[in-house]
């Protein structure tokens, strides 16, 4: 595993990852809309995630797993809601 001062900077990279995704889950779920939201990009971008959480859990990284995994978790909740909003309103 890294130094403390490597994860630290590891941590908050990560934090400020997680931040930058709230605009699109309050758009979601907050104001109902979902136009602009690509599914099959938010689907890249999860499996992206994914293999950087086993890249992270191999080499024993604390801020990468705990990154990736609030981010997964965050973007399942913008699919989801992008999801049933579409089907609402009968959207493809």
């Amino acid at each position: 595993m890294a130094s403390w001062g490597i994860e630290a900077i590891g941590l908050l990279a990560g934090f400020l990852g997680v931040v930058a995704w709230g605009p699109q889950l309050r758009q979601v779920w907050v104001e109902g809309r979902h136009d602009g939201i690509s599914l099959p990009t938010f689907a890249i971008v999860t499996v992206a995630l994914v293999l950087w959480l086993v890249y992270g859990l191999l080499v024993d990284s604390v801020a990468m797993v705990l990154a990736n995994t609030v981010t997964i978790a965050i973007i399942a909740a913008i699919i989801i809601g992008v999801v049933r909003l579409r089907r609402a309103e009968g959207s493809p």
